[in-house]
């Protein structure tokens, strides 16, 4: 079913992220102050401007942000552009910012300080204006009837008042009296107007007017207002603030419904078109005395009085005043005999300017240093890490100090330096594990790789190495039809060491068993042919060839299937079991271990076997296993294993023997000691 369009604007509300949300909502809120200002509607100034500045600055951040989104992946890859960008974002972003507002006060306050001088200037002019209108009414009453003027003389024929206006055309450029002006803006003002003093405005030509309403009984007839004069010319504008630069008027009227709306102007809330602009003569504008000595326009408004045609009321028109000059002589203005007090706080000022410029100079240096230490060192690190990754052990960083970047680059030629050598151990290792696979290899030779086949005897034998190499040793050679030698043996030690003593131990065994005459004779006791004897040639030569502390435990049971009869030598192993039935017998007749001692004497045991009867010998890896409180698994457990699974064949009881002792140490992590178990049925 397909979406209905509040769902679909819902769905993309929840897809835009709270920037986007943010951004949308100022472009609406900037769209529909156009959209008020295009219908002619009024708003706030204030509210208006700062709508749209907050529009323009967060809708230009967005989009940078966007556009530096998509880039800032590549951009930003390099620690070197980020913290060029940190740096940026901290240090001179800030300072920019700054010195733009700094900048924007200071031409803000020039322009207003330009604006005032102007407006100050022509304030007191007005007041001059003011004061000599005062000084000609002030001087009428000392006028006597007999030479007082009629109606038709004027009032500049009188002496006083020609004193007063010849000693205001110094600052006043065209001063006279005026009879038309004065009188209309107070009788347009109303009957209770006494006073005025201000611009005027007469279609495009302005004055500044000062006009005071007589005292009743005055000696002048018909003359109930004295107003003076002076014109907005060049004259009067070439001596207002003549420090300033070129001086400009712009004369305004306001709107009316019959003028077009392209020759409306607007200023803030006023609306005015403009009639005529006129300036002063000979002013310009001086060089810079510097890179910041920069131009500033002043910006000044005026209210004037503007006089219609016939009995129509007056109104209210603009008068702006436009100057410009430079911070220079504004400056000059500004501080222009600050005395001592001044004086220290100006140095003050330049003072702590110079030092928070050294600072910044001085952090600005660091900050470049600094990150160059950091961008090299970690430059340095990366490209030595893609050396290391191709497989070369051997680059090595360069440190360059003694800070914590140091100490990094340290660490990395160290483990650089610990992996390498570990490489060469591992090699090392590598080639130690493929020598003990080959001595694997080697010594499983050694086991018996088929089985003799006598008749009447069924075995089985399994040794499993804790190691890699076994020390435990089983052997079987067959005699002749009838006669099978079988040896168990468990050398001291593990690992390559005992696996050496085992296969020296297997030669000499063999070695030993073609000594045995052949026929039956020789296991009638005979001392050729006896277990002692060949067990005392092997510790004889054990003792010769191996060290002081070697040593193996053995067990060598000769057996004949004819006569039923299993002559052995127990040489310090474990006794092996023999099963008939219930009852366990345990072949303990020998002697000592051998290899010890080359003057040990053994004796020979004899058993007849009964038939079925079972022979198990075994290795102390059977027997010695612990489980999780300590305990071992033991010959009694062992032999219990036996009788309880006596019925099994061969392979099979080995088999469940090795599983009875790994099961009871199944906590074990690994095997402790190598496990060997050979079983023999005898029919």
């Amino acid at each position: 079913m397909p979406l209905l369009a509040p769902d679909r604007i819902r769905n993309l509300w929840r897809r835009f992220s709270s920037l986007d949300r943010v951004a949308l909502s100022v472009a609406v809120l900037y769209g529909l102050v156009w959209l008020a200002r295009a219908s002619g509607r009024q708003l706030p100034l204030l509210l208006a401007t700062l709508i749209q500045f907050f529009f323009y600055f967060f809708i230009g951040g967005y989009v940078l942000y966007r556009l530096t989104s998509l880039f800032s992946g590549r951009l930003l890859w390099s620690l070197r552009n980020r913290l060029v960008v940190a740096y940026l974002f901290i240090a001179v972003v800030p300072v920019l910012l700054l010195a733009a507002m700094a900048g924007l006060s200071a031409t803000l306050a020039f322009q207003q300080l330009a604006a005032y001088l102007l407006y100050k200037d022509v304030q007191s002019r007005i007041e001059r204006l003011q004061s000599l209108t005062n000084s000609v009414v002030a001087a009428l009453p000392a006028v006597s009837e007999n030479n007082a003027p009629n109606a038709s003389r004027d009032l500049e024929s009188l002496p006083a008042v020609a004193a007063v206006l010849s000693a205001g055309q110094t600052s006043l450029p065209g001063l006279a009296v005026d009879y038309r002006l004065g009188p209309a803006v107070l009788k347009g003002m109303g009957a209770t107007s006494r006073r005025f003093a201000g611009p005027v405005q007469s279609g495009d030509q302005v004055w500044l007017v000062a006009a005071v309403t007589r005292p009743a009984g005055s000696s002048v007839p018909q003359r109930g207002i004295v107003s003076l004069a002076v014109p907005l010319s060049e004259d009067l504008m070439g001596h207002l603030v003549p420090e300033l630069g070129p001086l400009q008027f712009s004369i305004t009227r306001p709107p009316e419904d019959s003028d077009l709306p392209s020759t409306v102007a607007s200023l803030g809330e006023s609306k005015f078109i403009t009639l005529r602009e006129t300036g002063a003569r000979g002013r310009y504008l001086p060089r810079g005395a510097n890179w910041f000595d920069f131009q500033v326009h002043g910006l000044t408004k005026f209210s004037a009085v503007l006089l219609r045609n016939g009995d129509a009321p007056p109104l209210q028109s603009t008068l702006f005043g436009n100057t410009v000059t430079r911070t220079s002589i504004l400056s000059r203005q500004l501080f222009k005999d600050p005395g001592d007090v001044g004086s220290v706080f100006v140095t003050g000022l330049l003072a702590i300017g110079a030092i928070f410029l050294i600072l910044e100079v001085a952090a600005l240096r660091a900050g470049i240093g600094l990150t160059r230490k950091i961008t090299l060192s970690v430059d340095d690190l990366y490209h030595a890490t893609q050396l290391v990754q191709s497989g070369d052990f051997s680059s090595r960083v360069l440190v360059q100090g003694r800070d914590q970047l140091g100490e990094l680059g340290n660490s990395f030629n160290a483990m650089t330096s610990s992996i390498s050598s570990l490489i060469d151990e591992q090699r090392h290792r590598q080639r130690l594990e493929n020598e003990l696979s080959i001595a694997r290899e080697v010594q499983a030779q050694l086991f018996p790789q088929k089985l003799p086949a006598i008749p009447g005897v069924e075995l089985a034998a399994v040794c499993r190495a804790a190691r890699v190499v076994s020390g435990d040793y089983y052997d079987f050679v067959q005699l002749g039809p009838q006669r099978l030698g079988m040896a168990v043996a468990d050398i001291s030690g593990k690992g390559i060491s005992a696996a050496l003593l085992m296969a020296s131990l297997q030669a000499a065994f063999r070695s030993q068993l073609l000594l045995v005459p052949s026929g039956a004779e020789g296991l009638d006791g005979a001392r050729s042919a006896s277990t002692a004897e060949l067990v005392t040639r092997l510790n004889l030569h054990l003792y010769r060839n191996t060290s002081d502390d070697r040593y193996a435990t053995l067990f060598l049971a000769l057996y004949d299937s004819s006569t039923r009869l299993l002559h052995y030598t127990n040489a310090g192993h474990l006794p092996p079991l023999l099963v008939a039935g219930e009852r366990v017998q345990k072949l303990e007749e020998g002697g000592m271990v051998v290899g010890l001692f080359d003057d040990c004497v053994y004796e020979q045991g004899c058993v007849a076997v009964e038939p079925g009867s079972l022979l198990v010998a075994y290795s102390d890896g059977i027997t010695e296993p612990e489980n999780v409180y300590g305990e071992q698994f033991g010959a009694r457990r062992l032999a219990a294993e036996v009788l309880r699974h006596r019925q099994s064949s061969p392979p099979r009881l080995v088999e469940q023997l090795i599983a009875a002792a790994e099961e009871w140490s199944a906590a074990a992590e690994e095997r402790a000691d190598d496990m060997t178990v050979v079983v023999a049925r005898l029919a």
